[in-house]
């Protein structure tokens, strides 16, 4: 029997390596044009403020947009749709609304749009603003509805096809390919601007059209996974018709809001994130006026900022899944991005060298490698399976919150103090609340054995 059983499970899709990698290389790509997009504007803040108008606290209310929906509830919805239909509904609606969302943002930017009758009528309320401005931010709020879901949904389809395999390097693998994306677009961006006369328009239909591939790759992905849940059916792992037992209810997100676990994950990821992506929409115009350096020249040595992450991410995932220690690079990676921001506030001013900011923006990486290899294969270890996909997306919600409301009171603080100063004392704050809270994740893991610090990899 248990023979047998063994080669059952070996005709199963994701037991085959090519097939499951395949997948990871799928989503990732996908994930790899989404953060591209996210940050295309990013390095080129002085030409957006200089060509369309906008200010540091338009330009803060605009990244913030990507998050308003989310936090609205949508994130909420998103886990519902993910648990009840599936990953390849949820992966292609989430594709489709990314190009939606970055159509009608590339239609806000574009030079033809500003002498047309909606441009005008968008001109005539909230005059602080500009009508390009509520264009993109409408455009933005669409993408973050998709990009934020299909970050979610990606974990779950990781968590599905690596299960009690390489889990940890494989979302170590994802996010570091999504990182990519961030480095890519602090060259790409600036290039593709100046080659088409200093317009903003041309990178952002760029990454437009990468996100177009995106949604065939998961068209593609679709089909493959399809195939692998009829092959669990066949071989006897999952049924047609889920159990009562099994099948999602909408009540079962109360088990996860009452979950202490759930609550110090949520907050621990809120606070770290607060203190990395909205440091990233302001890196350059800061390494700009604080080194004293043109736009591209401080977006190429920003895109430092993910080299180290890229490269040490997937071998944390390695040692994560043959080791363990999740809870303790938790807290590590806190320490190491207090340590970061606050040499950004008080160190790189007084000694403003390049060789200082490289180095810095590098080490920051390793906290950013840290934190996420550990943070996300950490969740299915304390949410049950049939609601992993509605915890995530809360915390995702959780997330947005914050990553809603911090750009723009940073935005307030940079027009309302003229320096990054106060910013990057905020920043550090965000880094020693999450210490805390990764320190009461240990505490509670210690005290009720999930495992966090034990290996991925069952032996």
């Amino acid at each position: 029997m248990q023979n047998d059983m063994t080669a059952k499970t070996k005709q199963l899709m994701n037991d085959n390596p090519f097939l499951r990698w395949a997948v990871l290389a799928l989503v990732a790509l996908t994930m790899f044009f989404a953060y591209m997009f996210v940050d295309v504007m990013s390095p080129l803040k002085s030409l957006v403020e200089s060509n369309l108008g906008w200010n540091s606290g338009v330009f803060g209310k605009y990244a913030a947009s990507e998050y308003i929906l989310n936090v609205c509830g949508f994130l909420i919805i998103a886990g519902v749709i993910l648990d009840k239909l599936g990953v390849r509904f949820s992966g292609v609606l989430s594709a489709g609304l990314m190009v939606l969302g970055a159509g009608i943002k590339f239609i806000g930017i574009s030079d033809w749009f500003q002498g047309t009758a909606l441009c005008g009528w968008l001109g005539t309320w909230w005059v602080e603003m500009p009508a390009s401005a509520k264009m993109a931010s409408l455009g933005f709020m669409i993408f973050g509805c998709g990009c934020e879901m299909e970050g979610t949904n990606v974990s779950k389809i990781l968590a599905k096809w690596f299960k009690g395999k390489e889990m940890a390097l494989a979302m170590g693998l994802e996010m570091a390919i999504a990182r990519l994306g961030v480095f890519g677009v602090m060259w790409i961006a600036p290039l593709i601007s100046d080659k088409f006369g200093g317009t903003i328009s041309a990178p952002l239909g760029f990454c437009g059209a990468l996100l177009c591939i995106g949604l065939l790759n998961f068209v593609i992905f679709s089909f493959m996974d399809s195939r692998f849940d009829s092959q669990l059916v066949e071989e006897g792992f999952a049924t047609e018709e889920k159990s009562p037992e099994d099948e999602f209810h909408i009540s079962d997100l109360g088990a996860i809001f009452r979950s202490k676990m759930f609550w110090i994950v949520a907050l621990l990821c809120v606070l770290y994130y607060s203190a990395i992506f909205p440091f990233q929409r302001y890196a350059t115009n800061f390494l700009e006026e604080t080194l004293a350096l043109d736009a591209a020249a401080a977006a190429r040595l920003f895109s430092c900022f993910p080299i180290l992450a890229m490269c040490l991410t997937p071998l944390l995932g390695i040692f994560l899944d043959r080791v363990g220690k999740g809870a303790t690079m938790l807290m590590a990676g806190s320490v190491i991005m207090i340590a970061c921001h606050l040499s950004f506030a008080f160190l790189l001013p007084v000694f403003p060298q390049k060789w200082l900011a490289l180095t810095l923006i590098v080490v920051l990486g390793v906290s950013f490698s840290l934190v996420p290899a550990a943070l996300w294969p950490s969740v299915p270890k304390i949410i049950d399976e049939k609601i992993l996909g509605s915890a995530y997306c809360l915390i995702f919600w959780v997330q947005n919150i914050g990553l809603c409301f911090v750009p723009m009171l940073i935005g307030s603080l940079r027009q309302n103090t003229g320096s990054y100063l106060v910013p990057m004392i905020v920043f550090s704050c965000f880094g020693v609340l999450a210490f805390i809270f990764s320190l009461l994740l240990r505490v509670e893991d210690r005290r009720k054995g999930y495992g966090l610090e034990l290996p991925n990899i069952k032996k």
